[in-house]
Order: structure tokens, then C-alpha cells, then sequence
């Protein structure tokens, strides 16, 4: 089957919706598919490249030649809306690639939306977060989980978030992008049960169903040289948190939560940074390491070296693929009780929820587990074995069949078509 993949970032940029789709990618290759990506084109990347068998075309947007509405350049994110210029490149690359299933997974299938008509493709949509009602694609409202979209309150958040300037086009375009949408994409995935409930898929009617993220069954430790990564982590014990370097993600509660523990081994923080970071009065804590940009392998070699897993986020994280990776590396977990976190985090047999936001929380589970080696063994024993049904052996068959569905089921509607013409054309004759 020819698929090609749409996603904003694609490695070597960071991030787990970015290793998902290089990991799927890779995994349908294998499985016999064709395989192309279409994603962003940042400064000194290639338009063209490959990638273990993924041909990587990389497109460039009209709203890149205004460099002032991205804080971040590395991260120059598409609009909700159509672009000019994504629209032309991707036109030329459907042209050359012809794929039968077109898999999106964030705002870059705005820019396909209208060309997928003449592309004849079937458009699978998998949600990785909220932008389906968010402009933010958090559901965060100023500071805390949202209890859903509004016009007004939306409009305020999204202008608070990104300034005005940014924020206002945004809602509106996601707004009145999401009508289009609805009778454009023939099958979408939420990645956890919280991702459809947040996005509102059941009372939108849309068709959906629920497939977890994954992890590669071999997970590549063996892609680099980790020497000179691992000679950056303590020698002895030490907590990890692998991630953005933001407050959705728990880091601010994390370092309080540091601060209060007794005899605590070093906390190593593996991420990139955002614009919360550092944060004020935290950031000269003693024992606390701070690396930046780590490649995958890399980082499976500092979860395989840690004690524990830290995932204190305060969002309705989606499906976060850290938690899969820590668990196959036989680590205990210690994370929020908010989003897909609760699908994988199995509490007081492969690791501990805690409160979302809550320091104390998440001191007391740190010290409890620092202070019982024993359980810490049996919760990362059982981690290893639940982390298989987050596997791509066990996962991607289950995107394949949907892509069968929805290509099967446009082979039945042209046939229906076909039958109808031509009983026009008879009764017409």
C-alpha cells in the first residue's frame, strides 16, 4: 500500500509526536508498504532526503517569511488553515508519490484538505493531542485543564498564549477549518480514551476509534555511539524526566517536589527547552542536570541507567511514549493520574499516579519508592511486561486494518457508484 505520512516535524527534530511517525514509518516499510512523509522544511535541512527506506519530502510555508510570529525557529509550526505555498508543494508531491491512504497527524493536513479530491486518497487523522477543539492543542486554560471550547473564552486564552496577533486568526481558523474537516476525513484515531473524550470525537459524530501510541519492539540502542551521552549522567542513582522543559509537563512541580526530598540522588532533566523555561527561583537547585536535545538512542541508554521514571505533567497528557520507554527498560514509573497516562501507568504495580500539580504528591511517591528497593524491582518487572501491548507488534497491525477499512470501503462506494451511472444511463437509453 502506498501511504504518505503528513507531519509538521520530522527527525532529526525532537519530540514524541516526531519519533511516532519516524517509528510507524519505519515499521510499515518493513511490513511491506510504501512509505513517504511530507513535513516542514527548517533551515539547512534538505528538500529531499531518505530515511531507512521513508522517502522524506520537506515543504516549505508562506507564513515562514514572516520569522517574528515563531519564538522558537527551530519549531516553525504550520497554520491551522490552508497555506499557499504547502498546498503547491504538497500538490507536487502527491503527484510524484500517488499514495492511496494519506495519514495526518496535526495541523499540516489543513494545507491537503483541499487537494484531496483530486488526490483520490483515503485521509486517516490521528490526534495526538487536542487541536481538534484547541487552538492551543493543550485544552489548558490559563494554567489549568479546560473544562472545554467557547467562542469568547477561547478567543481570550488563545490571545493570552500566543498575543493577539497570533492568537485570534488561530481560534477562528480552527474553528471554521474543523467544519471542513467533518466530511473530509474518513477515519480518525485518538491516541488515548482522554484525547477522544477531550476532542469531543463521540458527539461530533466523526468516525473514530482508539489506538495507543507505541515503541519499536527493537528500540534502537544500537543506532549511535552513547559514550559520550552517558558520560554526561551521574554515576551513581539518579531521577529522570525526559521531555519538554515546560510547566504542562510538570517540570515546575517536579522541582519543587525535588526540593522537599531527604537524601535525594541527582535529578537529570533530558528535553528541550520552551518558553517557561528556566523558571524563576528554580533554576540553581543543587543536583539537578540539565541536557538538552539528546538523540532516541541516547536517551533509551539513560532510562536503562536510571532508578526512576518522572512524569509529573499537569496537562491531559495524550499517550506519552516516554512512560512505554522507561517501563520496556524495566523502570518503575511515577506520573500524574491525568490523560493516557492512566492507560499506561498501571498504579502500585508498574509504578505510581499521584495528583496532577500537587509537589507533595509527587515528593511523598519519589521518597516511598527511593526508600523501598524491593518494590521498586517488582514494579519494574512488571512494567516490562505490561509494556508489551505498547509494542509495534501489537499496535501497528491494528493501523494497518484501518487503512484496509477505509480504501475497501471507497472500492465499495465506486462500485455503488458505478452501479448507479449505469442504471441511469439504462433507464435513460
Amino acid at each position: 500500500m502506498r501511504i504518505l505520512m503528513l507531519a509538521q516535524f520530522y527527525h532529526p527534530i525532537l519530540g514524541g509526536i516526531e519519533q511516532h511517525v519516524r517509528t510507524l514509518s519505519h515499521e510499515l516499510v518493513a511490513r511491506g508498504h510504501d512509505v513517504s512523509v511530507a513535513t516542514m522544511r527548517h533551515k539547512d535541512q534538505a528538500a529531499f532526503e531518505m530515511d531507512q527506506g521513508v522517502r522524506i519530502h520537506r515543504v516549505r510555508s508562506s507564513v515562514q517569511r514572516l520569522p517574528w510570529l515563531f519564538s522558537n525557529s527551530g519549531r516553525q509550526y504550520p497554520p491551522p488553515f490552508p497555506d499557499p505555498e504547502i498546498m503547491l508543494d504538497l500538490h507536487h508531491v502527491l503527484e510524484k508519490e500517488r499514495p492511496e491512504i494519506v495519514h495526518a497527524h496535526n495541523w499540516l493536513v489543513r494545507s491537503f484538505l483541499p487537494l484531496k479530491t483530486r488526490s483520490k486518497a483515503r485521509l486517516v487523522v490521528t490526534l495526538h493531542d487536542y487541536n481538534y477543539v484547541c487552538a492551543r492543542v493543550d485544552l489548558m486554560h490559563y494554567g489549568n485543564p479546560c473544562s472545554g471550547p467557547g467562542i469568547a473564552k477561547c478567543l481570550s486564552c488563545a490571545s493570552n498564549h500566543y498575543g493577539p496577533v497570533r492568537g485570534v486568526p488561530t481560534v477562528l481558523s480552527n474553528w471554521a477549518m474543523n467544519l471542513f474537516v467533518h466530511g473530509t476525513v474518513d477515519r480518525f484515531i485518538a491516541v488515548s480514551q482522554s484525547v477522544a473524550t477531550g476532542n469531543r470525537l463521540a458527539s461530533s459524530r466523526v468516525p473514530f476509534l482508539v489506538i495507543p501510541n507505541f515503541m519499536a519492539d527493537d528500540p534502537g540502542l544500537a543506532e549511535g555511539d552513547v559514550a559520550p551521552y552517558l558520560a554526561q549522567l551521574p554515576t551513581e542513582e539518579f531521577l529522570l524526566f525526559v521531555g519538554g522543559l515546560s510547566r504542562v509537563k510538570g517540570v515546575e512541580v517536579l522541582l519543587r517536589a525535588y526540593a522537599g526530598l531527604r537524601n535525594a540522588p541527582p535529578l537529570v532533566l533530558i528535553g528541550y527547552p520552551t518558553p517557561d523555561w528556566p523558571f524563576p527561583g528554580l533554576k540553581n537547585l543543587e543536583n539537578v542536570i540539565v541536557l538538552k536535545d539528546w538523540p532516541h538512542y541516547a536517551v533509551m541508554a539513560a532510562w536503562e541507567r536510571c532508578t526512576l521514571a518522572l512524569i509529573p505533567s499537569i496537562w491531559r497528557d495524550p499517550c506519552p511514549t516516554v512512560a512505554m520507554e522507561a517501563m520496556y527498560m524495566s523502570r518503575p514509573v511515577i506520573a500524574s493520574r491525568i490523560g493516557g497516562l492512566i492507560d499506561i501507568v498501571v498504579d502500585g504495580e508498574t509504578g505510581l499516579l499521584v495528583s496532577p500539580d500537587d509537589p507533595q504528591a509527587l515528593q511523598d511517591a519519589i521518597q516511598g519508592l527511593l526508600e523501598d528497593p524491593s518494590r521498586q524491582e517488582y514494579m519494574g518487572t512488571m512494567a516490562k511486561r505490561r509494556v508489551e501491548m505498547f509494542q509495534a507488534h501489537t499496535v501497528v497491525p491494528r493501523i494497518e486494518q484501518v487503512y484496509h477499512e477505509v480504501v475497501n470501503t471507497n472500492a465499495v462506494e465506486t462500485v455503488e457508484a458505478r452501479k448507479i451511472l449505469s442504471n441511469v444511463n439504462a433507464r435513460r437509453g
